[in-house]
């Protein structure tokens, strides 16, 4: 009976979680899908577009000291709950903004929210594989995908009655407020400190005047985290790269027709949720530092293959190897760094949301330099930095159990 009780237990506080994720992608996408129309409403030029979209990127990589605080303050829990619902709030001043700056402001409060529930959605879903005991966090990275679906779904079904955008993000903030009525009682209370972070901050001979010192100051981040954050900005440079340049890849250098050319980014998006609907099986077979290894061998030495290659079919190919190998990797990071501690998944969350910032910019630089070939070749090189990486990680483990 015990064992049912902890089954179902575990069920409730999963799907509570992915009610986080799926939040997360779709109010991303909701406001991102109406770009177009802010443009437009905004009389913004492609430069202060560009600058409104790296608005957000930066709130959310600036955001590390304060998402640190208040995760070791009031915990993931709370935390969640509170961006959520900051983000909800966003979206509705988004939608009535007046002006550019106005508008630029709010977009960049909005990567500081993203940056918060990033940090405690990925905090909930490691604490619910210590505490059930069973690998989860690869498919909530699932339902992430599966919020933006939704929103560009919710998108394309208002614009068919009005072109308001104002209706649009209302019925949004709707649909968002179900999802966290959903998620708030089944989202879990952040349990003590690791042992390995319990080791690295203990403060239990210390006055308490000392131990609150110590817990509102950032920690030096050590050696392991800095390459944890360096494993997951790189594995973000190669999915934020590949879902940019893929299309232009397709069409002026595999030579596509326009037909075929977006293939490539949906090859990519679909290989990469359906591994990660499958990724938890494999890291309880084989842990996450071999999954990590091997699909990020897997994603540069296939990506690099296909630009040996040349043309549509082995581009393909290749880019559904990137879709892969990358599904694993910042589920599994997430993971090693909340093991670590509230500020080392901070900062490698931080780290990662820079990686698919400067990626995309980094590899248009290359392509404008040397051509979308070298381009790419950066990516398959990311993609190998990663398994570089992984290699100077220690990974936890779990005892096997079946993933939900």
């Amino acid at each position: 009976m015990n064992g049912f009780r902890v089954h179902d237990e575990s069920r409730r506080a999963k799907w509570a979680i992915a009610a986080l994720f799926c939040f997360l992608g779709f109010q991303y996408a909701t406001w991102a899908s109406r770009l177009p129309t802010l443009k437009t409403e905004l009389g913004l030029s492609e430069t202060e577009l560009g600058l409104l979209l790296m608005a957000c990127g930066a709130g959310a990589a600036a955001s590390f000291p304060l998402v640190a605080f208040l995760m070791r303050r009031f915990g993931s829990r709370w935390l969640a709950l509170v961006s959520a619902l900051v983000l909800a709030a966003l979206l509705v001043l988004l939608s009535v903004a007046p002006d550019y700056p106005v508008a630029l402001l709010i977009v960049c409060c909005d990567g500081v929210g993203v940056g918060a529930l990033n940090v405690a959605m990925n905090a909930q879903g490691a604490e619910l594989e210590t505490k059930f005991r069973r690998t989860a966090m690869s498919q909530l990275h699932a339902t992430f995908s599966a919020g933006l679906l939704g929103a560009a779904l919710l998108a394309s079904g208002v614009n068919l009655v009005t072109s308001a955008i104002t209706a649009h993000f209302a019925a949004a903030v709707v649909l968002l407020m179900l999802l966290l009525a959903y998620a708030r009682p089944g989202l879990l209370t952040d349990a003590g400190p690791r042992p390995a972070q319990a080791a690295e901050q203990d403060t239990g001979a210390q006055p308490p005047e000392e131990a609150k010192k110590r817990r509102s100051a950032l920690t030096v981040p050590s050696r392991m985290t800095l390459w944890m954050g360096c494993a997951m900005a790189f594995g973000t440079v190669t999915e934020g790269a590949m879902n940019d340049w893929s299309a232009l890849y397709m069409k002026d250098v595999a030579k596509a027709s326009e037909t075929v050319a977006p293939m490539g980014i949906a090859v990519v998006s679909v290989m990469m949720l359906v591994a990660r609907v499958f990724a938890d099986r494999w890291r309880t077979r084989w842990g996450d530092g071999r999954v990590v290894r091997v699909g990020s061998a897997v994603a540069g030495i296939g990506l690099a293959l296909a630009l040996l290659a040349g043309g549509v079919v082995p581009t393909l190919a290749g880019f559904a190897c990137v879709g892969l190998g990358a599904a694993a990797v910042t589920p599994c990071v997430y993971v090693a760094a909340a093991a670590k501690g509230s500020d080392a998944l901070a900062l490698v969350a931080a780290m990662g949301t820079t990686g698919l910032l400067v990626g995309p910019a980094l590899i248009g630089f290359i392509a404008g330099a040397a051509g979308l070939v070298p381009g790419m070749a950066a990516v398959a090189v990311s993609a190998l930095i990663v398994c570089l990486s992984a290699t100077r990680i220690r990974w936890g483990s779990l005892v096997p159990a079946a993933a939900d």
